[in-house]
C-alpha cells in the first residue's frame, strides 16, 4: 500500500474538518494508508506524522477549526529543516502530500518537491478567498455565513439606537468578504482595498437620506483598505452628523459550524486531489471555477494577484 499525508498550512478554517474525514475515509477506500502531519510544516519538522484511521476522524465534519492543528512555519523556509522534514517521511514511507493552505504554503510545497521529489497536491483553503486561479476556496461560505448572522444582529441596534456601524471584515488585501457580505446584506456602504474612494463623495446623499427618514446606517469595510474602521466611524459623526460605533469581527470569522457548501466542497477538493496525485499530477493544486475543478501549476496559482469579479465590483458603482 502506498503511504499518503496530509496537512494544515496557514490560518485555520471552517471546512478543514470535514476535509480530514473524507480524506481518511477515501485514501483507505484507495487502498492507501493515511497520515496526519500535525501543526502544519512545523510538524513536518517536528516529526508529530501518525497514521489515521477512521477513528480519528469521527464527530468532527461539524466542528470548525482543524483537529490536526495549523501553524506558519519559519523554519521551513530553510533547506536545512526541510532536509528533516524529507528524512521524516522517508522514514514512514510517504511519498504524497495534500496540503490544505494558501498561497505561501503553495509555494513552499513548489520548493519541497523540487528539491525531493515528494508529489504533492495543494486545497485552496482561505477565508480571504485571494488565492488566483480558484473561484473559490474552502471555508469562505461559513466565513460570510458568520458575517452575514453578525451584520444582522448588528443592524438591530443599529436601527435602535440611530447610530451608523462600522463593520470591519478580514480580507488583508482582499476585499472580498466585505463586498459579498455589503451585497447580501443591504449595507449602506462598503470599502475595499480593490476600489478608490472619496468619503465626501458620499456625503451629500448620506445627509439627504437622513432627512428622507433613515435612521441608521450600516458600513462594511475590509481591513486593508487606506483608513482605520475608526476614521470611518469619525467621519459619520462629523461630516454626517450621526453617532457611530465600530466593529471589528475578527477571528470569528474563521470558526464555527462548517456550512453544508463548505462541508461538501471539502468532499470534492479532497476526492479531486487524491485521484490527481494517484494519477500522475505530483505537483499541483486543485481549483475551481465556473467550469469545474481543474489542476493548476504553483506557478499559475502563486504567479499574479487575484483579481475580484468584474460584475460585482460593478455594483459598488450604482446607486
Amino acid at each position: 500500500m502506498q503511504n499518503i499525508a496530509i496537512l494544515c498550512s496557514g490560518g485555520d478554517v471552517s471546512g478543514m474538518n470535514p476535509a480530514l474525514k473524507h480524506f481518511v475515509e477515501y485514501t483507505l477506500q484507495k487502498n492507501l494508508t493515511p497520515y496526519f502531519v500535525y501543526d502544519g510544516y512545523e510538524g513536518l519538522i517536528d516529526n508529530k506524522i501518525e497514521q489515521a484511521s477512521y477513528c480519528d476522524v469521527s464527530g468532527i465534519i461539524n466542528r470548525g477549526g482543524t483537529k490536526i492543528g495549523s501553524a506558519r512555519s519559519q523554519r521551513f523556509m530553510q533547506k536545512k529543516y526541510r532536509d528533516i522534514a524529507k528524512q521524516n517521511l522517508d522514514t514512514l514511507g510517504i511519498e504524497m502530500l495534500v496540503v490544505l493552505g494558501g498561497d505561501g504554503s503553495f509555494r513552499g510545497l513548489d520548493i519541497f518537491y523540487k528539491e525531493t521529489g515528494i508529489k504533492f497536491c495543494g486545497i485552496p483553503a482561505t477565508i480571504d478567498n485571494d488565492i488566483n486561479a480558484t473561484d473559490y476556496s474552502l471555508g469562505v461560505d461559513t466565513a460570510l455565513n458568520i458575517i452575514k448572522t453578525s451584520i444582522d444582529a448588528i443592524r438591530d441596534t443599529a436601527s435602535s439606537f440611530k447610530r451608523a456601524f462600522v463593520i470591519e471584515t478580514m480580507g488583508r488585501d482582499c476585499g472580498y468578504l466585505a463586498l459579498v457580505s455589503h451585497l447580501t446584506s443591504g449595507s449602506e456602504l462598503c470599502l475595499i482595498p480593490e476600489k478608490e474612494y472619496d468619503l465626501k463623495s458620499f456625503e451629500d446623499d448620506f445627509k439627504k437620506q437622513i432627512k428622507n427618514g433613515r435612521k441608521y446606517f450600516i458600513a462594511i469595510v475590509s481591513e486593508g483598505i487606506k483608513q482605520d474602521s475608526s476614521e470611518i466611524a469619525q467621519w459619520f459623526e462629523n461630516k454626517i452628523g450621526m453617532e457611530s460605533r465600530v466593529s471589528i469581527l475578527g477571528h470569528i470569522q474563521r470558526g464555527g459550524n462548517p456550512t453544508i457548501y463548505d462541508r461538501l466542497m471539502a468532499y470534492k477538493f479532497i476526492t479531486h486531489a487524491v485521484d490527481g496525485l494517484l494519477a500522475g499530477r505530483d505537483e499541483s493544486v486543485i481549483c475551481y471555477t465556473k467550469s469545474g475543478f481543474e489542476f493548476n501549476s504553483i506557478e499559475e496559482v502563486t504567479s499574479k494577484t487575484k483579481e475580484l469579479d468584474a460584475e460585482l465590483l460593478s455594483y459598488l458603482d450604482k446607486p
